[in-house]
């Protein structure tokens, strides 16, 4: 069988043309790694490029408002698109699933995709870690229909207890306790073990900080601290608004007794520390002072079925295309996809501000709203 090429491009974005990859089918062994060792674990997909909230340091009202041109349906990805790539992902080793948005739970019939994608098993038989972030302003009343469906456990981002902080920050007006009564009903519903993130912005809402960690403590729930970080082109970030998890860490001690604790998987984002007395703990993703990508294992799938292989790439690869053409089979899409991880050489938190950092990192980042954090 002749050799068949077809170029994968971001289309969304219209950057340049990346090059061929060939389609050569390559059966998956369970085991894929890029050109730096690191092997395929994790797989984010976003259903949605819709949210509901404008947090400015995601989706700026400024940028995205009334008149953004979000995609049609037409040119998402369905459930079954997803599952059946999900599956050939599966085959390469992921053995975990997170769903992001956007706000996740504005698709419609979620549900019915998780159970799609609760019945797949990894290589070694076992069933997906299953998870979804949101923002929680739905989730009250659709966590058990979540869970139901075969939903594992959910991450809610949440930057302050202040009602008014909240508020200005989600910048719709939407109120703290919506989101606190979202939490309860996961709790109630076994969404577990339940994380919060929070994204700590100097001079926004870092005092915040103790009155998090005194909520949650206790609560079963694990609190994250993530560095405000440079994700995408639109949110105006500054190094003088970082609070380095060091100084976060720093504060809380002042309160609490912390002790480290190993990581809880290979290729986990955050640093976790427990209370000394028992009260649970709380995890620091610091990409921006600490760069974790020494074994980054995750993917990202855009809501139209581009594939990132950094949270701060400006390029993706199309699956979409292959996947709409009938001429294509899954033994070569699973061949693209292996391919296109074999040569991943991405490390731009290690090389941020660097004089190394290679050009296309230089370019126009995708949004993380577009393709989750």
């Amino acid at each position: 069988m002749a050799e068949r090429s077809i170029p994968l491009i971001d289309l969304r974005a219209a950057q340049r043309q990346r090059p061929a990859i060939s389609l050569d089918p390559i059966a998956p062994s369970g085991h894929v790694a890029d050109a730096r060792g690191r092997e395929l674990r994790d797989l984010r997909i976003s259903v949605t490029d819709r949210c509901n909230f404008r947090c400015s340091y995601c989706m700026p009202k400024e940028v995205f408002g009334k008149d953004h041109p979000f995609l049609p349906h037409a040119e998402l990805l369905s459930f079954e698109e997803i599952t059946r790539l999900a599956k050939l992902f599966v085959a390469h080793g992921v053995h975990k699933i997170r769903l992001t948005g956007g706000e996740p739970l504005l698709r419609k019939n979620i549900e019915r995709l998780i159970e799609m994608l609760a019945a797949l098993r990894t290589v070694d038989g076992t069933p997906l870690d299953l998870t979804l972030t949101t923002n929680a302003s739905l989730l009250a009343r659709k966590a058990r229909s979540l869970r139901d469906a075969g939903l594992q456990r959910v991450t809610v981002s949440l930057d302050a207890l202040d009602d008014a902080v909240f508020r200005r920050m989600n910048d719709v007006d939407f109120p703290v306790a919506d989101v606190l009564a979202g939490i309860e009903a996961a709790q109630a519903a076994g969404l577990a073990p339940i994380k919060v993130n929070m994204v700590v912005k100097r001079g926004t809402n870092d005092q915040e900080i103790v009155p998090m960690a005194r909520h949650f403590r206790s609560s079963g729930i694990a609190l994250r601290f993530i560095e405000y970080m440079d994700v995408g082109a639109t949110n105006g970030w500054r190094m003088d608004e970082v609070l380095p998890s060091a100084e976060v860490r720093a504060r809380l001690a002042e309160h609490f007794e912390l002790r480290p604790l190993d990581a809880s998987a290979p290729g986990e984002t955050a640093e976790r520390w427990a209370y000394a007395d028992g009260a649970g703990e709380v995890g620091f993703i610091s990409s921006v002072t600490q760069a974790f990508c020494g074994d980054c294992n995750r993917a990202r799938l855009s809501t139209e079925g581009q594939l990132y292989l950094c949270l701060f790439a400006s390029r993706g690869h199309d699956l979409r295309a292959l996947l709409r053409d009938p001429a294509v089979s899954d033994a070569q899409i699973a061949g693209a996809i292996a391919r296109i991880w074999h040569v991943r050489q991405d490390r731009y938190s290690e090389l941020r501000g660097r004089a190394e950092l290679p050009p296309e990192a230089r370019e126009r980042r995708v949004e993380m709203s577009y393709i989750g954090g």
